[in-house]
């Protein structure tokens, strides 16, 4: 099912028809039996980490201290921890290579803290999001052998753009080049929401992970409550494919698309995959702090990073000031507010900053701009992997006519044939009329009416109704994005249509008509979050061609090879312009040392 308003990625799910409750009075209607309890209130938002604040809980911050003199990094946290903990602090990490503790503390703690002479700053642990705009798992063999054999048209818009597949398939036959670099030995850990284990394109280029949400070592974008997986919206998956997707290693993909899926930018990437984010796309700072020091710790090269916050945390730019250091290339996304002012952590100097452009180039006015930003790369309708059956695919045929459609979010995938019957606006289970039978058959509702799609849907159900299909009345927003407005056990195969689509079908009443929603395994995607694969995937590109070469190198050759944009030299919106990984392995090459 669709998730993506879990994390925001596609903002603006239509929640109702025209915004009103439907008038709740009314006599009682008869129902189709077993559908008697398809009638249930709306789930009440949970509370905000605001809201339990303001009930007194602990606030989490991180605190950096002052480490003792001749002392090691180790007996200066063993120190400083105890010290923390005698003075009301519940500390939860250390980070020792930055002298700094990640705690829950209350007020008095918290000011006890703040006057202590050997802290430097107490500062919040703050939220850090997902920058996009989108049964069991099987035991798996980590680090199989790459796929070298695919399709050219695996090659996404966003791979040509960057000129990945002229780096490895000059000749353009859908296989890997012999020698040709493409990502080999060198390991890009992704620090995001996790993954979907389960997915072809990515099974063997992952090599090891850490969630840092669950505290395990299994790092699934997914919840499990009372024994039941919910997966998340599958942005981590998404990045990660984008960098290590495998030729001809294709999951279920829309009809007229490659049935190999995609390739990402460096398909023979070994993958790190490190969790900071839950299915609400949601994290803390001292996630990621952490993560950044596993991700070193399994000798990762390139750490990508499509999240962020709008605030720095100077124990956090300490993080990636000393990973980079240590010659570490972390890569993150500027954001999606459209403001000048990059987000953290891309706007650390040690961090390169990366935008947006479209497939034209132009810059995407989602993209958050600034002298920080470095790169930009494809960011606008970005097509790569998702949770597996996660990207709904709508179809409706009446009598060998397909109508374009898009399935409701949380809708159910399925497939149904029955007779289609018209429900005007679907206010009421008798909107149906005598057409409706308890044996089954595919609704007909129109938008509008200030009813949300919700009660339509509940309405044709309880009417009987197997599969639905909601027709918009806008004809401006072709088949629109609405939403069933959270999952249910009870909802049916459910999709909308353009008005146009809507009048044809109308006069289709009383015929036969077949309703699918299938899910697929790839998703077209937009944001920041997007971009920043592709610099992360060219990196290891040109790194892949001399290993020998230094971060520091690697940084300055994607910016010395990238595509000039926007004003002559480097500008605000663009840097230094888009990455293009042809001119960065041949640059890589010519600086290789003998």
């Amino acid at each position: 099912m669709k998730r993506w308003v879990l994390l925001g990625l596609l903002g603006g799910a239509v929640a109702c028809s025209s915004g009103s409750d439907p008038d709740p009075t009314g006599p009682e209607e008869e129902v189709c039996p077993g559908t008697e309890e398809v009638s249930v209130p709306r789930t009440a938002q949970s509370r905000s980490d605001a809201a339990a604040l303001s009930q007194g809980e602990d606030e989490r911050v991180i605190i950096t201290y002052r480490p003792t003199v001749s002392a090691s990094a180790v007996a200066s946290a063993d120190a400083f921890s105890a010290r923390a903990l005698s003075l009301g602090a519940r500390v939860q990490r250390r980070f020792e290579r930055i002298h700094a503790l990640a705690a829950h503390v209350s007020p008095a703690a918290k000011a006890a803290l703040a006057a202590d002479p050997d802290v430097v700053r107490v500062e919040e642990d703050r939220v850090v999001r997902a920058l996009g705009m989108p049964s069991l798992s099987p035991t798996l063999l980590l680090g199989g052998t790459p796929n070298t054999r695919g399709s050219v048209g695996e090659y996404t818009d966003g791979l040509k753009l960057v000129h990945a597949p002229q780096v490895w398939d000059a000749n353009n036959d859908g296989v890997l080049d012999d020698g040709a670099p493409s990502g080999s030995g060198i390991k890009v850990c992704v620090i995001d929401s996790g993954w979907d284990n389960r997915h072809p394109e990515l099974q063997a280029a992952y090599v090891g992970g850490k969630d840092f949400i669950d505290g395990d070592n299994e790092p699934l974008d997914q919840k499990v409550t009372n024994g039941v997986v919910e997966w998340g919206g599958g942005h981590g998956t998404h990045t990660a494919a984008t960098i290590a997707a495998q030729l001809g290693a294709g999951g279920h993909v829309r009809p007229g698309e490659d049935r190999d899926g995609v390739v990402g930018v460096a398909p023979t990437v070994e993958l790190l995959v490190a969790r900071v984010l839950d299915t609400s796309g949601n994290g803390r700072t001292s996630d990621v702090v952490s993560a950044l020091e596993w991700c070193r710790t399994q000798n990762a090269k390139v750490v990508s990073l499509s999240l962020g916050s709008t605030d720095p945390v100077q124990a956090e730019k300490d993080a990636f000031d000393e990973a980079f250091a240590a010659g570490v290339l972390s890569v993150a996304a500027t954001g999606n507010r459209g403001v000048q002012g990059v987000s953290f952590p891309a706007a650390y100097d040690s961090v390169i900053a990366v935008g947006a452009v479209d497939f034209q180039q132009q810059w995407a006015s989602f993209s958050q701009y600034g002298p920080q930003v470095s790169l930009v790369g494809p960011g606008v309708s970005v097509l790569s992997a998702t949770i597996v059956g996660g990207a709904p695919y709508g179809d409706v045929d009446a009598a060998g006519t397909n109508y374009t459609s898009e399935p409701l979010e949380y809708t159910t995938l399925g497939n149904y044939t029955g007779k289609l019957v018209y429900c005007a606006l679907g206010d009421r289970v008798s909107s149906c009329g005598a057409g409706a039978t308890c044996g089954g058959f595919v609704a007909l509702v129109d938008r509008g009416g200030g009813i949300y799609f919700e009660d339509k849907a509940r309405n044709a159900i309880r009417a009987g109704a197997k599969a639905i299909i909601i027709g918009n009345n806008e004809a401006a927003e072709g088949t629109g994005t609405f939403t069933l407005n959270g999952p249910a056990s009870y909802w049916v195969p459910t999709t909308s249509v353009s008005m146009d689509s809507a009048n044809l079908l109308k006069q289709r009443v009383g015929q036969d008509v077949t309703v699918q929603v299938a899910g697929l395994d790839y998703l077209r995607e937009t944001g920041t979050s997007m971009a920043t694969p592709h610099v992360a995937g060219v990196a290891a590109l040109a790194w892949s061609a001399c290993p020998a070469l230094t971060n520091r190198q690697i940084r300055d050759i994607l910016r010395t090879t990238a595509r000039d944009l926007g004003p002559q030299g480097k500008d605000d919106k663009f840097g230094d312009g888009l990455v293009q990984a042809d001119a960065a392995v041949s640059k890589a090459d010519s600086l290789c040392p003998p």
